[in-house]
Parts: structure tokens; C-alpha cells; sequence
């Protein structure tokens, strides 16, 4: 495989260095084949990915580098490091910002006093609950003159049977409780009163808000939600509880007050829809995530990442006290510390690569050279990987490299694996590549030879037939894809092969000794075949394989008919670069061996003479371009999406290019910028961006409130309306792509 070497601070593709190495190299031979390109001893460099330093007696594969990747080097200085640099002291008094000339002093209100029953005003949602003032106090020097209410901080804490808070208020956000109720009969136009209103869900209940009445009926009273200090309205607001409105008091100068009737303590939403907030009741939510209990309250602590509760003496091993640092994490979202590298340590290898051939040492192949070992650099997912049929935007005749680009677009998704399915299920797809002595291609229809039979111990991918084939695994997948029932003695054959289950063919370039069909050079996809009949008997090599007669059941024509076409070869990202680099090395290693014979030679040509491997690779093939024609449903529901009017516009210009380049630009242009997949129940914002629903969902419960894209203020009662007419155009246009959400 290979990778990418890039400077600190370099600009992406700006001086990049190729390399090609094994994914079992050790990280100091890729120094050293750093230095052999740019002359930097290996003492100089510092190579980090992904914010690890790759340490020299570590291999490549152990820090998970793939294909094409960039690891980063830092050009050490030649010049020692001083030594001996102290950090600079910091001033504890400036970062505390303490003024040591203030003090709380005790002081007294004219219109409240300690004990004295009140709604406060809380800052988070900008709603009045119910509380009692602990505290009046005053912060300053002396205490020679009464100081203003407005300079007053009252210390007040949440009623018993409101949510439990502490905290300090001023003035204007505290007011007497209120206890009077009004009658529907008693409510008139421009009244302010308090009412609650749950503003996510209007018809639950909700906190207490100010109110101001627009409209009153029998049934029903609208109005505006006054929101916070600053009073911001939300209007149209119909309040579900109308016997539940209450009178706002007024602050009233202790010595002109009377006594107040006895009140009735308010109703709030849920702290717990599980249980209801019953202090009796085990719960998991609210109370202790081990043990549920709700007792003990002093001794349970929140987990600062899921914020659920924990009993000191319930955790593994039981804490003695409440751990006195600011953050605190639970035993499932706690880093563990032994897992984090710090810079310089050594990795600590995986149980998983530990179990590998390649560690264990019993295999001396250096497997990490091949294609099929690099990994997948992106995964399809506009189908799930059971996805029977075509898969949108894959056109017949696409043509891959390596296998694992065929894997990465989902046509065949194991990387060696000749057939792709599931035992229960049926099978999705197979590659053609010759492996087996008894496959026969006509091309529109071939003889499939099933897997299994041979011995491949010892890390092999391919050996001859050593034992009888069965019809288990996925030889069952492909039987199940037949057009009849199930039989593992003697096969089965299909009145009507056409009502099977269609299976994704890709041709190897391996065949092309035994067939004229397969491609030249890569990876080829042939379009939908069906499984006319399957059967036991007994193959060349002498032991029993089980055959499968495969017919060709697709409207796109194959690349060998008429009016087919067999389309430019595609090459993973970086790879053309990187055989140019490899092959320019070579060419500059044999020029310094032997540069007499080059001299010589009167065949060999010089280096001018060599045509570029990316001109060569490049030089596009002689096909016609189909261009790409709409249906009319299409262009109805097209038609239909005049929020995306102009985004279709420019959908349309490639629609010359093809089908394949269309549906690409769809999916560019229809994509999630939260999710970075194809749109689903699409909300077209006022701004003309398109968001998954369940992602603008996601964005609004972390109460923000503007729009992904271009940080517009949608507005938290904004209303999701999904965009039908571009829902069913995407699903058309990939279908069964939401099945892979």
C-alpha cells in the first residue's frame, strides 16, 4: 500500500511525499525511506497520525494507517534543546479575581424578609417557580446606610415539592407567590397573568410562565408567552390547563402587609416520566444507576458525561466519600487511563492483533503489501449491506482496480470472500474470477463452481480440492437465491428461474485465461444474474463440488453486446501518484547502478523518452457518453420541489454525463450536513438548506435553535415539515437507501 508524508504547516498536496510500504514495516524503515527522499535523518523526525507519534519499533498496521493516509512529520532542529527552562509563575491573585475590600453583610428589605414564600425567576428557561428566601444580604464595606432593593441579593432555595435548587437572586426576578385563581369569566384582553405552558410539546404541561391574554372562550384562552427578564414573546399560544391561571402578586412594604390565605402548592411537569416522581418508586432515571434507589441523596454523585447518579457505596470499588474534584465520571463513560498513549509510550496492542498470524509469527508472507489488506476507506451506505439488486449510481460496465473498491461502491463487500451472503438469507452478490477449475462462461449465462473443499491453513488465500464441497454456508446463500425449494441431497431447478432472487455479478481479470468475457486489467461489474439451478457432481479434480447455473436477467445491456459499454477504469485515491513516484525511483536507482550501460543500450529508452504513468493510465477510452434522461415521474416530483429549484438546476447540467455522474451529484448536493448521508425525511429550511428530520431533532433538544448549515435562527417552536416531493424523488433515486439508516 501507500501513504502520504506531509510537512507541518504544508498546504494539502503542496510538496506531499509517496511512499509504498508494507503495513508490516516497522516504523523505522519508513524513516528511513523518508531520508533516502528528502535527505532527513531519522533523529530529526517526529511523525505523528491522528495525534499519536508513531514510535520506531511499532508497525504501521498497529496505528491503523490505511490507504492513501497522511501522517504529518515535524523537521526536528539539529540544535540541542536548552535545558533548564522554568515555566512562568502564575499570579494566583489575578486569576482568582478576588477583591479582598468586599464582604457579605447581613441586610434587611422593605418588602421581604427571611422565610417569606416567593416565585422566583430562573435564568436557564426564563420561567417562575415556586421558592422560599433563605438569605437577604448585601456585598460592601460598610454597612452606615440602608442599601437600595436593587442592591439587594436574596438567597433563595426551590420548594419541596418543586425541582431542588439553591442559588442567589436580585430583586426584579423575585416576586410574592402567587395563590389567587382566576375563573375562565374573570380573564380579559391584555391581561398579564401566570399560566403554564410546556413550549416543546404544547399539550403536556409545562413551567409557569407570564401571560399576557389575547383572545378568552369558554374553552379556551390564547395569548403571548413572556419569556425571561426581557420578556420575549412567543405568540399564538393556547393555554391547555384555562382552570389553572393565576393572579400575579405584587411586592407590598412589609409594614403594609396582611396575611395570605393559605396556598395551594403549583403543578409542574416531571422531573421523571419513567416514575412519575414517586419517592417511593425504584428508578434508574433518577435515581441510582446501579441500585435505583432515590434514598441518600447526599451520597450520590452525577456523572459529569450521562448525567446519572451513582451511590459512593453502590460503584466498583465503593468510593468512602464524594470525590471533592470539579468533574466526575462513571465507570461506562470513564476514559480508561491505560488505553491513552501519551507522547512517546509505547502502544498497547489490541487482543485482536495480538490473535494475528502476523504477530504470532507463524506466517513469514509479508501480507501487508496487498490491496485486499489495506482496509475500506469509506463504506456504502445508500444500501444496507443485505441490498438484493442494483446499487444506485453503480452503472454496468463500471470497472474498479482492486476488489476493494468494489467493496468500498457496495457491489461485493468482502474483500476475498468469492460470494457474499447469508445462510439464512440468501446471497447478495460473487465475484467470476476463475478460481476453480470447473467454472464455464458464455457470458449471458455461466456454470459456478461453489467454495469451500480446500485447505487454507496456513494464511493461504488459494489451494487445490482436497474434500467434498457441502451445501452449507453461503454454497446455502446462493442455493436460496433459486426460484425453488431447498434441497442439499440432489439440488433444485426453477419452472421460472426470473421470479428468483437477483445476484450482483462482478468479473475479475483473473478469468480472462478461460473466458473471453472477463475484463483485461481490474474488476468489472456485469450487472443482475438469477440462480436457474443448482446440483452436485463430482469435478475434476476428483472430489464432489457443487455447480450453479447462473442466467443473465438484466435491461441494462452487458459490456459485450451491442449498445453495452465497458466504462474507464477507476483507480483508488493517490494510486496513479504513487506508482509514478515508485516507478520515477526506480528509474533514478538503475541510472546510479549502471549508468554505462545505459549509455549503451541503443534499444532503451532515455528518461524523456517514458511516458508518465498518469498520462498513460489516463488516456481515456473511446466510448460514446449516454446521456443521462429523467423519467416522468422524476420530473413531476421534481417539478413539484420549488424550495430546491435551484439545486435541480444544477443537477440537471451533468445529466449529459451520465447516469452514474447525476446521482453522484445528487448525493453531493442532497447531503446531511450533520449525518454526511443522503437526506432522509428531508426539512427544507427557510434558508433553502435540506437536514434529516431526526438530525434537526437531535440539534433542537441540544436547544440550538438555528440551522446546521448557515447558523440561521429558525426559532425553537420552528415547525419540521418534511419535503415529500424531494423525500420521494431521493427514494427513487436510491432505493432502499433509507433501510440503511
Amino acid at each position: 500500500m501507500y501513504v502520504k508524508i506531509r510537512k507541518l504547516g504544508a498546504l494539502q498536496g503542496e510538496g506531499d511525499i509517496v511512499i509504498n510500504i508494507s503495513k508490516m514495516a516497522l516504523i523505522q524503515e519508513l524513516r528511513q525511506m523518508i531520508e533516502k527522499d528528502i535527505q532527513v535523518v531519522p533523529e530529526q523526525q517526529m511523525l505523528l497520525y491522528k495525534g499519536k507519534q508513531l514510535i520506531d519499533d511499532h508497525r504501521v498496521m498497529d496505528y491503523d494507517i490505511s490507504l492513501n493516509d497522511v501522517i504529518q512529520l515535524i523537521v526536528r532542529s539539529q540544535k540541542p534543546l536548552t535545558e533548564g527552562l522554568e515555566e512562568k509563575e502564575v499570579d494566583k491573585k489575578e486569576d482568582n479575581n478576588v477583591d479582598n475590600n468586599k464582604r457579605i453583610i447581613d441586610a434587611q428589605s422593605k418588602f421581604y424578609k427571611v422565610e417569606d414564600l416567593i416565585d422566583v425567576r430562573l435564568e436557564e428557561n426564563g420561567a417562575w417557580y415556586e421558592a422560599v428566601i433563605s438569605k437577604i444580604f448585601t456585598k460592601g464595606l460598610n454597612n452606615e446606610n440602608t442599601p437600595e432593593e436593587s442592591n439587594l441579593i436574596f438567597k433563595v432555595k426551590g420548594a419541596e415539592h418543586v425541582i431542588t435548587f439553591e442559588g442567589e437572586a436580585s430583586f426584579i426576578d423575585i416576586r410574592p407567590r402567587s395563590y389567587y385563581t382566576y375563573k375562565t369569566s374573570e380573564l380579559e384582553k391584555g391581561m398579564t397573568v401566570l399560566a403554564s405552558y410546556n413550549i416543546e410539546e404544547t399539550k403536556s404541561r409545562g413551567p409557569w410562565y407570564d401571560f399576557k391574554v389575547e383572545e378568552v372562550s369558554p374553552a379556551s384562552v390564547t395569548g403571548t408567552i413572556l419569556v425571561g427578564r426581557d420578556r420575549a414573546p412567543i405568540e399564538n399560544c393556547s393555554i391547555k390547563f384555562v382552570d389553572e391561571i393565576m393572579r400575579i402578586e405584587e411586592p407590598v412594604p412589609l409594614t403594609e402587609r396582611s396575611d395570605v390565605p393559605k396556598q395551594v402548592p403549583r403543578k409542574y411537569p416531571y422531573n421523571c416520566d419513567k416514575c412519575k416522581d414517586v419517592p417511593g418508586r425504584k428508578c434508574r432515571e433518577c435515581g441510582c444507576r446501579v441500585c435505583a434507589g432515590k434514598e441518600s441523596c447526599d451520597t450520590m454523585i452525577l456523572c459529569d458525561e450521562c448525567d446519572y447518579g451513582y451511590h459512593i457505596a453502590c460503584l466498583s470499588p465503593p468510593l468512602e466519600s464524594v470525590p471533592e474534584e470539579d468533574e466526575w465520571y462513571c465507570p461506562d463513560c470513564k476514559t480508561d487511563v491505560s488505553e491513552i498513549v501519551k507522547a512517546g509510550e509505547k502502544l498497547k496492542i489490541s487482543n485482536k492483533k495480538a490473535k494475528m498470524a502476523s504477530n504470532k509469527g507463524e506466517s513469514s508472507r509479508d501480507w501487508g503489501k496487498g490491496m485486499a489488506c489495506v482496509g475500506r476507506t469509506k463504506e456504502c451506505t445508500i444500501v444496507p449491506k443485505d441490498h438484493y439488486g442494483p446499487v444506485p449510481g453503480v452503472e454496468v460496465g463500471t470497472c474498479w482496480k482492486f476488489r476493494l473498491q468494489a467493496s468500498e461502491a457496495g457491489i461485493h463487500r468482502p474483500h476475498v470472500a468469492g460470494i457474499h451472503g447469508r445462510e439464512t438469507d440468501g446471497a447478495y452478490s460473487l465475484v467470476l474470477s476463475g478460481g476453480y477449475e470447473d467454472d464455464i462462461d458464455n457470458g449471458e449465462e455461466f456454470y459456478y463452481t461453489g467454495s469451500g473443499g480446500r485447505d487454507l491453513s496456513g494464511n493461504k488465500r488459494c489451494s487445490e480440492q482436497s474434500c467434498d464441497q457441502k451445501l452449507t454456508r453461503m454454497n446455502k446463500a446462493l442455493a436460496l437465491n433459486c426460484n425453488a425449494t431447498f434441497n442439499d441431497k440432489t439440488g433444485a431447478e426453477s419452472k421460472d428461474w426470473k421470479k428468483g432472487k437477483p445476484v450482483r455479478v462482478v468479473r475479475n481479470y483473473k478469468g480472462a485465461k478461460h473466458s473471453k468475457y472477463a475484463p483485461q486489467d481490474g474488476n468489472r461489474y456485469d450487472g443482475l444474474y438469477k440462480v436457474v439451478k443448482y446440483y452436485p457432481e463430482k469435478g475434476k479434480s476428483g472430489f464432489v463440488v457443487w455447480k450453479y447455473l447462473l442466467r443473465r436477467d438484466d435491461p441494462t445491456p452487458a459490456p459485450w453486446e451491442k449498445g453495452g459499454q465497458e466504462l474507464e477504469m477507476i483507480y483508488p485515491p493517490g494510486y496513479l501518484e504513487a506508482q509514478e513516484a515508485q516507478g520515477q525511483k526506480k528509474n533514478k536507482e538503475n541510472k546510479s547502478k549502471s549508468p554505462d550501460k545505459a549509455k549503451r543500450g541503443s534499444k532503451r529508452k532515455t528518461q524523456e523518452d517514458v511516458k508518465p504513468l498518469t498520462e498513460f493510465f489516463n488516456t481515456p477510452k473511446k466510448q460514446k457518453m449516454t446521456e443521462y434522461k429523467l423519467s416522468s415521474e422524476l420530473e413531476e416530483l421534481i417539478s413539484l420541489d420549488k424550495g430546491n429549484e435551484k439545486l435541480w438546476s444544477e443537477c440537471r447540467e451533468v445529466l449529459k454525463e451520465g447516469k452514474q455522474k447525476f446521482l453522484s451529484k445528487v448525493e453531493e448536493i442532497f447531503m446531511c450536513i450533520c449525518c454526511q448521508e443522503v437526506v432522509y425525511e428531508p426539512v427544507t429550511t427557510e434558508c433553502k438548506h435540506n437536514i434529516c428530520k431526526a438530525c434537526l431533532k437531535r440539534s433542537f433538544a441540544s436547544e440550538i435553535f438555528n440551522c446546521p448549515y448557515c447558523r440561521h435562527e429558525l426559532g425553537e417552536s420552528y415547525d419540521m415539515e418534511v419535503n415529500t416531493s424531494l423525500g420521494k424523488v431521493l427514494k427513487l433515486l436510491f432505493p432502499g437507501y433509507e433501510a440503511a439508516r
